[in-house]
């Protein structure tokens, strides 16, 4: 689907109070899991978005979160008994309200009518500009006594309620509909609509440990408050996916929770919300087997870890491009990007290939600079080198360097070289039966690939296989992630993220 067409798609909002069903309608709807669904109040954090295609027509879909002080609705201000993250929230659904073509009001079937569904229903009747439809959605009609309930709902002034579990489906086809029809023929195909990870796209992943500013980074480079920034750890719980045009580009953004083991052993013993974060650390790490690129931010105040080599070690082992941001860059009192540089590439020697750009979230500074170094490194993550300049290649690097011996007495002699891929490169070398290549040699091979022909921020794969077919019996030797290279094993850490 062209760009301009989808930014122009209609917007459906799901609005409602706390724990009426919203992300498990979002989750069905979208047909994804995208949104956390929990018994737990406030949930919901960020607003999801998402496309939804029905037949022939597409809409995008928000689930906001829930309500839960309905005087924000009516005037505004502020309460002091709402935590200011709460807030933020509540606002940022107001917002989108505004912006809504159409708004499903989602009510619960179990609960009844209760006094923050007045209230709701009272503000959307009053403030609804022209234009604007309401669809009044009665949620948890799982059987027929729930469905003759939800009768009681007309006295809310909305409309006839329409009835639907979004946990079970049903319903879910009828909404679908009497959306497609609200919003009236938008005529774009729903085959047309870009799959995640379709090569129009541009997928990238914002990572790191919590509070060293991701979601104030996505916010800037939006110039929107798009996301809800918190001093408190695990703000973001969701990965949030925000796309942009850039450079005639199309740039999906995800804002992760933020991975650290730290973080939740703290919450084991604090907070009934520890298995919130546990996944979204999960859903985190699923954002990176979908990412080309992912920003790893750091807050350069804040000394490197060995939370932060494992952090890195998820998205090698994914072959994701990576740039590392250097964050809060405005708080180092001497700007000495030489020492931070070779502090940081000491600390992380297995991805030097790994750009780094130093940046202050909070002002702006450099900001701009990451948007056109993903489109360079994504340029040459798709960098694909024909057959013959590969073996010119080899040709040039074996009079500079003879092939290391890894056992034996003779040199090993590479008689092929080929890329066998591209997003991400790989590369396969064709060595003699007997011969032994010693893994030294392959790191070289890479060094020398990416003099040549760039690479920027990105991991290569080269395979090495005996006897003259490339894709034989081969012995895999992958440089970027032989053991000597990687962090040591934490199988704690891995035990709490899901793996």
């Amino acid at each position: 689907m062209n760009k301009d067409n989808k930014r122009k798609l209609p917007l459906v909002v799901i609005f409602g109070r706390t724990n009426a069903g919203k992300s498990t309608l979002f989750n069905c709807l979208t047909e994804s899991n995208q949104a956390l669904t929990a018994d737990i109040e406030g949930t919901t954090r960020d607003s999801n978005i998402a496309v939804v295609s029905w037949g022939y027509d597409s809409f995008r879909l928000i689930d906001t979160g829930g309500i839960i002080d309905t005087g924000i609705l009516e005037d505004g201000d502020s309460r002091e008994f709402v935590s200011p993250i709460d807030d933020e929230v509540q606002r940022q659904a107001r917002d989108y309200l505004g912006k809504a073509a159409l708004i499903l009001f989602l009510v619960d079937v179990k609960s009844g009518i209760l006094p923050q569904d007045r209230v709701m229903a009272r503000f959307l009747k009053t403030t609804i500009k022209k234009g604007q439809k309401v669809i009044l959605v009665a949620n948890k009609s799982d059987g027929p006594r729930d469905r003759g309930q939800s009768a009681e709902f007309f006295s809310l002034g909305l409309g006839e309620p329409l009835p639907v579990s979004a946990a079970t489906g049903s319903g879910t086809g009828d909404l679908l509909d009497m959306i497609v029809e609200s919003l009236g023929k938008t005529g774009k195909p729903a085959d047309s609509l870009p799959e995640e990870g379709e090569n129009d796209c541009i997928n990238v992943a914002i990572v790191g440990k919590p509070n060293v500013g991701k979601s104030s980074l996505l916010n800037a480079i939006l110039g929107e408050k798009r996301v809800i920034v918190s001093p408190l750890a695990h703000t973001t719980r969701e990965p949030q996916h925000t796309e942009l045009d850039y450079k005639d580009s199309l740039i999906r953004l995800v804002d992760t929770a933020g991975m650290s083991r730290q973080g939740i052993k703290a919450n084991v013993r604090k907070s009934k919300n520890t298995g919130l974060e546990k996944l979204g650390i999960a859903k985190s790490l699923n954002s990176l087997e979908k990412a080309d690129i992912t920003l790893f931010v750091m807050d350069i105040n804040d000394v490197l870890t060995h939370q932060d080599s494992k952090i890195i070690d998820e998205m090698v082992k994914r072959k994701n491009s990576v740039i590392i941001v250097a964050n809060k860059w405005d708080m180092v009192e001497e700007k000495d990007t030489k020492k931070y540089t070779e502090y940081i590439y000491s600390n992380l020697p297995f991805i030097q290939w790994a750009p780094i750009q130093f940046i202050s979230a909070k002002t702006g500074e450099k900001v701009n600079k990451i948007l056109d170094l993903v489109i360079e490194i994504k340029k040459q993550r798709d960098l694909m080198i024909d057959d013959k300049e590969l073996e010119k290649f080899l040709k040039r690097i074996v009079k500079i360097h003879k092939p290391a011996k890894g056992k034996g007495l003779k040199h090993p002699h590479i008689h092929r070289m080929i890329q066998t891929q591209a997003d991400p490169p790989k590369f396969s070398l064709s060595i003699r039966a007997n011969d032994n290549l010693h893994f030294s040699y392959v790191r070289f091979i890479e060094n020398q690939l990416r003099k040549n022909y760039g690479f920027l921020g990105t991991p290569l794969t080269i395979y090495v296989s005996r006897g003259k077919r490339a894709h034989g019996e081969r012995e895999k030797t992958d440089s970027l992630s032989a053991e000597r290279h990687q962090p040591e094993p934490d199988e704690d850490f891995e035990r709490e993220i899901g793996e």
